[in-house]
């Protein structure tokens, strides 16, 4: 199986079986976008040569306008996808199996997480891998130490205040926080 195969399996969000050949393939994967995170996350590197990095991690060209303050981390890198003038603050960590798409002019804060993968609930299926895309619109901030959960999809214009744990979709237009997450104004 190639990785555009895997990639194609990750964005039907079919089930991965663990131990399966696919869930190797995942993990020797893995093991590539270490190595581009261990240039990026350990040497002083210019806006330019972080991008350039970046690009290496997604397989996708990157606006000029991108950047991201290090360090970053990822479970794959080939399934994030990026729009123009985004922003991502340190520390952040991206599992991104199951897809993340950031709109233009988007913010990431501090230490956000984006989590992609779950696994299955009886005890049979509990090392199978369940992929679900997160969707982030444009103008989003997405506050510090803030969590988003597999499937969520976050509209345009909206804040997400620090802290929030998004374990369900957020409208657009709206500022919204608390664990779980909810609305509490209209922007």
């Amino acid at each position: 199986m190639t990785e555009e195969e895997l990639l194609a399996v990750y964005n039907r969000q079919e089930q991965i079986k663990g131990g399966s050949s696919m869930h190797l393939i995942m993990h020797k994967m893995s093991e590539e976008v270490r190595k581009y995170l261990c240039e990026l996350n350990n040497s002083y590197h210019t806006d330019e040569e972080n991008r350039l990095i970046m690009e290496k991690i997604t397989g996708k060209k990157l606006d000029d306008d991108f950047r991201i303050f290090p360090p970053f981390y990822s479970d794959c890198g080939k399934n994030i996808h990026i729009g123009k003038k985004v922003f991502i603050n340190a520390c952040c960590t991206f599992q991104d199996q199951g897809g993340v798409y950031i709109g233009d002019n988007s913010l990431i804060g501090h230490g956000v997480m984006l989590l992609t993968l779950n696994h299955g609930q009886k005890k049979e299926e509990r090392h199978d891998l369940l992929p679900k895309p997160i969707h982030i619109g444009e103008n989003v901030w997405i506050g510090s130490g803030s969590i988003i959960l597999p499937g969520v999809s976050i509209g345009d214009n909206t804040i997400i205040g620090a802290g929030s744990l998004v374990t369900k979709s957020i409208p657009a237009n709206v500022i919204a926080f608390g664990s779980p997450c909810k609305v509490y104004k209209e922007l």
